[in-house]
């Protein structure tokens, strides 16, 4: 543990102007005196108070180490002014709140001119776009878990609308903003309909049409945007950080999970910048750690993700990882931060930590492995397909399921967020599903690194959605998931211009499944598993063909997967070979 070496004081509730004079308010924990000390500020929407950065102690731990600590409400929440539309005035545009902040810090009695940002989620958003900004007195950077591309890693992911995390966000965000709007009659009558819905949130789950979602009209407009925009474009370029990485220019430690709802977003800035930063010393001075965590700053302390235990070795205290990055950059001390390797991942199976130059690792051997026919009949899936490296040399007969969107799959983890997560049994969810399983394996293969898959299928409707799922399966038949993906099919060629399926025609279709870090070991085998709905994780594809969430009914899909010589079906899985 580092040493305390200050007495600190708080102060309450610091008005901070924007350069519109909107007052932006902030509380302040700092050492005691007239000393000027590097700063480090978290810009949140969850509230000064008690949001994720108060909750784990960091401002009183940084402060006791010589940094004077900002929590700040974001532009429209709790004690700050204005009006709150996700990510919009955080970036490079015409209003620049990360930008201003970080200015008005370094010009206080406080500060030394060294400022620091930390935080993760929106408070992660809120780093990378005032990145984008270059504030002259930014230093250093420590994102938890956030995004690159809001419309692939937020609100949609590859067509398919996150909704059970965008619903629940939606709702948590209107129920805390209430008391920030104007009063009216008819805010008083919307406030009256958002009550009613709190204590029954599954049926708004179930509610078809999607759009608008009634209960969030003048009081949270931007989700219904959000579904007015289900395609790519200069929306959600404008809100996102991948297209524009050359222009940040400072150094950066990205944190993730391998069930973090925002993974891909991890990996995608840490490999971005490292190639792309406006300059070397920023490319150089990228760095990135993965562990076994689903969302949230308390769960990087818990070796547990969803039900299932990695061991001692995957908790992590959150402050102590941080501290080294901000003394090397902020206090300018010797912390042996930059003499680390660039990546330190952990890997599942083994339950170990191991260090890495670079993602993904140099050393990757991108390897397919075949889905192949099974047993029909089985109890255990649609098919009990079989899985291996060896391609199939001939005909094979295809594996075809029904879906149905008033019977879909349900979620049981995974890649979320506010609806259940992380690793569970998912024997359930495969008895739904076809299935592909490997032999029991003889020796240790380990896979670390993106894992994509290549299906060859047909659909008897003119769009429906691809979930595709890698799991561990382990001797006593625990379904132990490590990623997966979806993809809806109107968007296989491309997300900005959506072309339908012609019923009964085979399609490629590629899917990503992000990523992971698992060692199968001895005994244990690989599965693949395919379906056409995770519920509510994603919202439902009701198959036909037609406005997207503005449907209220859908019609059953044949769905077919081919696995012959011609059209061999697999999952190429990133091998590393130690």
């Amino acid at each position: 543990m580092s040493p305390h070496e200050y007495e600190i004081v708080h102060e309450k509730n610091v008005a901070v102007p924007m350069r519109d004079g909107t007052i932006l308010r902030a509380n302040v924990t700092r050492p005691v005196g007239d000393g000027a000390y590097p700063a480090l500020v978290e810009r949140t929407p969850y509230n000064k108070e008690g949001g994720s950065e108060v909750a784990i102690g960091s401002p009183e731990f940084f402060a006791r180490r010589g940094f004077a600590v900002v929590i700040q409400d974001v532009r429209g929440r709790f004690a700050s002014e204005g009006e709150f539309y996700p990510f919009r005035d955080d970036g490079a545009g015409v209003l620049r709140d990360g930008y201003d902040t970080v200015e008005w810090m370094a010009a206080q009695p406080w500060c030394d001119g060294n400022v620091g940002m930390y935080g993760g989620s929106y408070s992660g958003a809120t780093q990378y776009r005032a990145a984008l900004s270059r504030p002259p007195h930014l230093k250093a950077l420590f994102v938890r878990e956030s995004s690159a591309d809001f419309y692939r890693e937020w609100v949609y992911r590859d067509g398919a609308h996150e909704f059970g995390f965008s619903l629940y966000w939606a709702r948590v965000i209107t129920a805390t903003n209430l008391p920030n709007l104007v009063a009216t009659n008819e805010l008083a009558r919307q406030q009256a309909l958002f009550a009613t819905i709190q204590a029954d949130m599954p049926q708004w789950y179930e509610r078809l049409p999607l759009y608008p979602v009634p209960f969030l009209e003048g009081l949270s407009d931007w989700h219904n945007t959000w579904l007015e925009h289900p395609e790519d474009g200069p929306y959600w370029w404008n809100l996102g950080i991948d297209r524009q990485h050359d222009q940040i220019d400072v150094p950066i430690y990205h944190q993730g999970g391998w069930y973090d709802i925002f993974l891909a977003g991890t990996l995608k800035n840490y490999m971005g910048l490292r190639r792309r930063a406006r300059s070397k010393e920023s490319r150089r001075a990228q760095k990135l750690i993965i562990g076994p965590w689903v969302h949230g700053s308390g769960n990087i302390n818990k070796q547990t993700a969803g039900n299932y235990d990695f061991g001692a070795a995957a908790a992590q205290d959150f402050n102590e990882m941080r501290l080294p990055w901000f003394e090397h950059w902020l206090q300018g001390k010797d912390s042996g931060s930059l003499e680390e390797p660039a990546v330190r991942l952990f890997v599942m199976g083994r339950n170990e930590w191991r260090a890495e130059a670079d993602w993904p690792l140099p050393d990757t051997s991108y390897t397919p492995w075949y889905l192949h026919g099974g047993t029909s009949g089985s109890v255990a899936s649609l098919n009990d397909g079989t899985l291996s490296g060896t391609a199939p040399c001939g005909a094979e007969s295809a594996d075809s399921y029904v879906y149905d969107p008033d019977h879909p799959v349900a979620t049981l983890g995974g890649n979320t967020l506010g609806i259940i997560d992380g690793v569970h049994d998912h024997v359930a969810a495969d008895r739904l599903s076809l299935t592909y399983t490997s032999e029991p394996l003889t020796e240790e293969l380990e896979v670390t690194g993106p894992v994509t898959a290549v299906l060859y299928a047909m659909s008897s409707a003119p769009d429906t959605d691809w979930v595709v799922r890698l799991s561990d399966v382990h001797p006593d038949g625990y379904v132990r998931n490590l990623c997966d993906g979806i993809l809806r099919a109107r968007y296989r060629d491309s997300f900005e211009q959506p072309q339908l399926l012609e019923p009964g025609q085979v399609y490629r279709f590629d899917i990503d499944l992000w990523a992971t870090s698992n060692a199968f070991l001895p005994g244990h085998r690989l599965r693949v598993s395919i379906t056409s709905s995770c519920f509510p994780r994603f919202d439902r594809n009701l198959n036909t063909g037609g406005p997207i969430h503005r449907e209220a009914a859908g019609q059953v899909a044949i769905n077919t997967v081919l696995h012959d010589a011609l059209r061999p079906s697999h999952i190429v899985l990133p091998v590393i070979d130690r």
